[in-house]
């Protein structure tokens, strides 16, 4: 297996980076250390453009060529470790003191010690420097050979350079899943209990399973989603499905009740509760030998299971099941109800034959004619700009498999340069060989090996900063939907990503992400209403072959979760806590986590119950959605001084300390849904801080942020500050002109005109600079009416939301040419203001929200004189809003609708949200190419959404 060098070319820049920096302060060092410093330098310098040799040139390296490589991806790491430990232990004289060499004489008496100790740490590692040089003559380690250099200009690098340009993706997506192709034959009707879905890895059995899932969910009482895979633990196995079908609290019913809403609630608490546990603590957990209180936990799980689902049906998919045992003691705790079903995805036919009953849905590969299709349309998909011709026949090589089909078009599109005489070059290697003849039309199957090699050679095509950001996938647990923005924005703290081609850090970190999907490594599920993807997920193979590479580079320790790892038997760089509870404990507790750099938990911090958060080097630091924290965590997160990413976002956090304000490297800052109301004062201290999410996007509520932001003006580099409150105090944000979104929750009237004068002059003043995403919530709506007498409107916002009770949009809305996304609550929906934003050239997103928090007089007055304007109709003219994909309502009361024959040419999704609770009748009218058949599609869906919400059935008049 090719050992993966992009990890260590990144970190190699990163840490030159630092080394530049530590030999400009001289004050940190003792006599000799500099130059020491100033060896590694400039050999780590060549070993750098040594591993990019590595990189370009292709084939395979030799044992001691990945030995070598390992050693400097070792000593890079340990060079590292020395210098941010230095940087915590070691802290630079104020320069700005009037007493300076005074003050410069004690801080060198008081630091010598762990001066000393810095210095021979540096002195060891120079010596490691020159041992690892000698080592690779001394074993003829020989450089690659890199074609084109003797002169001749023969030859090409297999892996060509990242460019950037290419891959700024401008295209928006409403839908990111697709139908399969080519697997009519396996939708046939759920007529037994359990359906299981047998084929070997990529070959398609969970979309199938998926497809399944939606086509016939609608008819069953309860749904729930478990991916189980090697190594799994039956009680979180079993919880995970109650949480899915026990019926929800007031809270989750005011979320709303749709049925896509629920099979959406339904995939993420599936996707996000993946299976835990070792094979052990199963068998432990099911023998007769199982402790008393195991065995008291899974009969009262068990207990609970029959009583959510007694005297009700309901559908299970059981994804990747690898032990017949295992599916048997999840069947077997589920009540076998009337009419109820199970579908279970298998790559073992055994598992499939050991229990009597069942339906088997043996898939094999796809026929020629589908491979082509499903071919043609990825390849299309991931080609973007560029005008790359698809080459004939490469898909054959593929043997019908759906996985290597889909990566295999992504490869050859994002190798434009590659003429056809290469690609059938490739299809008559030796590593397609295997490949040929396979699928229904050949009539041979391929094998799992064989899918390997392919999704390997895709991957190992890709350029080395892609790879390093494709190892990162490996933190997350499998089947788990990821966040784009959180994925992004960890690749910046962790140092992959670096300004290139004139495009800003986050610019570059969405190319390559951009990359990604292309590359077809992962794949969007999910989409923002701006139509850029929101989550991804990465198949199975795919991720099986990353983790693989990210054990090799010792990128990533993995505890718990689905993978059978060995223990790291080096240092642990970056770990991922992924099995919720305590069990994990004592796995973590032998492990060397004094370098760790990445820790991240999914689940509870009972896994690290002894070692706290006690890490001197930490600098990205990942609680979402954990449970258990307490106050004596966040004190002791506050001491971890390197950290640059750190999220509690849904925890138990109720307060931050002001000890906060010690982390001066700190970049992200993330506290959404929790109960943090207010930052303290010493927030300000952090003049790196790049990002500030707080608040609760649903519920509104807003993070108060201290008057100290506006008067002390030291957070320059602030570009997203999002969910807070403004209050008279903090209204001055003329300084951070660097901010790209703005997102006000809660703007506390004051009764003065100066808080407004001051944030409406904030506003004018940023929109001419950086300013792209604009978000405010009025409570008085005089603010969001003061807007429109700006002399000069924010011209580069791409989003804008106003919320408040105004009956009509801002005059200069229409100078806006590059808003694409405008959310307007409580606002007057009159035909006069649809003319308006019907003039919006690129507008993609449009939303009404007639919904307030409290219907008070005022908001029910403007949805009356909704009803009342133009004679109680509102058109949507012709002519306009040439680019809008999407336009969504939500109200207790709205105005007849009329759409143009011209109208909205474009739209492709239509939202439209109420409080029906005593609906009777629904008239609904369409005119549409599909005709009949789509009249009865809308219909039964509408019927089942309606019904899903708790009430009579209503008669539905189409």
């Amino acid at each position: 297996m090719e050992l993966v060098v992009g990890a260590s070319e990144a970190t190699m820049k990163s840490l030159l980076a630092k080394l530049g920096g530590l030999l400009a302060q001289e004050y940190t060092l003792i006599t000799g250390v500099n130059g020491d410093l100033q060896y590694i330098n400039d050999e780590l310098a060549t070993m750098q453009s040594f591993l990019r040799d590595v990189t370009t040139v292709g084939g395979g390296h030799g044992h001691r060529m990945k030995d070598w490589m390992k050693q400097i991806r070792d000593i890079t790491y340990d060079i590292e470790d020395c210098i941010d430990d230095s940087a915590d232990r070691l802290h630079g004289v104020p320069t700005d003191t009037c007493c300076y060499f005074l003050v410069n004489s004690i801080y060198e008496i008081l630091t010598w010690w762990p001066r000393r100790q810095v210095a021979t740490r540096i002195s060891i590692l120079k010596m490691r420097a020159q041992q690892i040089a000698e080592r690779r003559d001394r074993y003829g380690v020989n450089n690659p050979y890199c074609p084109g250099t003797d002169g001749s200009g023969a030859g090409s690098s297999t892996v060509v350079g990242f460019d950037a340009a290419d891959n700024q993706d401008e295209s928006r997506q409403l839908v990111a899943v697709k139908d399969p192709v080519g697997v009519e034959e396996h939708m046939g009707d759920l007529d037994k209990r359990v359906t299981y879905i047998v084929g070997f890895g990529g070959v398609g059995k969970t979309a199938i399973a998926t497809a399944l899932y939606r086509k016939f969910g609608d008819r069953f009482g309860h749904r729930a989603m478990v991916t189980v895979s090697q190594s799994s633990d039956l009680e979180t196995i079993l919880r995970s499905i109650e949480n899915q079908v026990k019926p929800p609290t007031s809270n989750q019913q005011k979320q709303g009740g749709s049925g896509e809403s629920r099979f959406a609630a339904a995939v993420k608490g599936a996707r996000d509760q993946v299976s835990r546990g070792t094979s052990a603590i199963m068998a432990k957990c099911c023998s007769s030998g199982a402790s008393e209180e195991d065995r008291t936990k899974l009969d009262l799980l068990k207990n609970d299971l029959a009583n959510n689902l007694k005297e009700n049906s309901y559908l299970i998919l059981i994804d990747d099941v690898w032990s017949a045992t295992t599916l048997d003691n999840i069947i077997n705790a589920l009540p076998n109800n009337k009419d109820s079903r199970i579908i279970v995805t298998t790559r073992f036919h055994a598992v499939a034959t050991t229990r009597r009953e069942g339906d088997i849905r043996k898939v094999k590969g796809l026929a020629d004619k589908e491979s082509e299709e499903l071919f043609r349309q990825a390849f299309h998909e991931s080609k973007g700009s560029k005008d790359v011709t698809s080459p004939d026949k490469v898909w054959k090589m593929c043997g019908g498999l759906p996985l290597a089909i889909v990566t295999m078009a992504g490869h050859v599109a994002c190798n434009p340069r590659r003429t056809q005489d290469e690609w059938l070059d490739l299809c008559c290697s030796p590593f397609s060989e295997s490949g040929k003849d396979h699928g229904k039309d050949g009539g041979k199957e391929i094998t799992q090996e064989e899918v390997g090699r392919i999704v390997s050679h895709c991957y190992n095509d890709m350029p080395a900063e892609i790879k390093t950001c494709s190892l990162y996938l490996s933190i997350f647990p499998k089947g788990q939907k990821i966040s784009r923005k959180r994925l992004t924005r960890r690749w910046i703290a962790e140092s992959f990503v670096c300004e290139k081609q004139g495009l800003s850090v986050e610019d570059v970190a969405e190319t390559y992400f951009n990359h990604l999907i292309r590359r077809k490594i992962i794949r969007p599920v999910e989409h923002s209403s701006n139509g850029k993807v929101k989550k991804f997920i990465v198949h199975d193979m795919v991720l099986e072959h990353i983790v693989a590479k990210a054990s090799e580079e010792n990128f990533i320790t993995v505890v718990g979760g689905n993978w059978l790892m060995q223990p790291p038997s080096t240092k642990v760089r970056r770990l991922s806590l992924q099995g919720g509870d305590s069990k994990h404990a004592k796995d973590a507790e032998k492990m060397n986590l004094s370098h760790v750099r990445s820790v991240t938990m999914f689940g509870s911090l009972n896994q690290m119950s002894s070692h706290s958060f006690k890490f001197g080097i930490v600098q990205v630091l990942d609680l979402e959605g954990c449970t258990g924290l307490k106050g004596h965590h966040t004190e002791e997160i506050c001491k971890m001084v390197l950290l640059k990413y750190l999220s509690l976002r849904r925890t138990d956090t109720k307060k931050l300390p002001k000890t906060i304000g010690k982390l001066e490297n700190l970049e992200t800052l993330d506290i959404r849904e929790t109960n943090v109301v207010e930052l303290p004062k010493t927030v300000c201290q952090l003049e790196r801080l790049v990002n500030i999410l707080g608040g609760d996007k649903r519920t509104r509520k807003a993070l108060k942020i201290p008057e100290e932001l506006s008067k002390k003006k030291k957070m320059k580099s602030l570009r997203i500050l999002s969910g807070i409150e403004i209050t008279g105090g903090s209204a001055d944000l003329h300084h951070l002109t660097e901010l790209r979104k703005l997102a006000i929750y809660k703007l506390k009237t004051i009764g003065e005109d100066a808080t407004f004068k001051d944030l409406s002059s904030s506003i004018e003043y940023l929109g001419g600079h950086s300013l792209r995403t604009f978000v405010v919530d009025g409570e008085s709506s005089e603010f969001i009416r003061s807007l429109d007498d700006l002399s000069t409107p924010p011209k580069f916002l791409v989003a804008l939301e106003l919320s408040g009770k105004i009956m009509k949009v801002p005059s200069w809305i229409t100078e806006l040419t590059a808003l694409t996304k405008v959310t307007l609550s409580v606002t007057a929906f009159w035909t006069d203001n649809l003319k308006v934003l019907s003039n919006l050239e690129v507008l993609f997103c449009l939303s009404f929200t007639l919904m307030a928090a409290n219907q008070d007089a005022e908001t029910l007055t403007i949805l009356a004189e909704n009803k009342l304007h133009s004679n109680g109709e509102v058109i949507v003219p012709d002519g306009g809003f040439k680019s809008l994909k999407l336009l969504r309502f939500s109200a207790p009361l709205l105005p007849l609708l009329s759409f143009s024959r011209d109208a909205m040419p474009g739209l492709e999704r239509l939202e439209l949200r109420f409080s029906l609770a005593e609906l009777k009748v629904v008239h609904m009218t369409l005119e549409d190419k599909d005709g009949e058949g789509m009249t009865k599609k809308v219909a039964g869906e509408l019927e089942r959404a309606v019904k899903g919400t708790g009430g009579k059935t209503p008669k539905i008049i189409i």
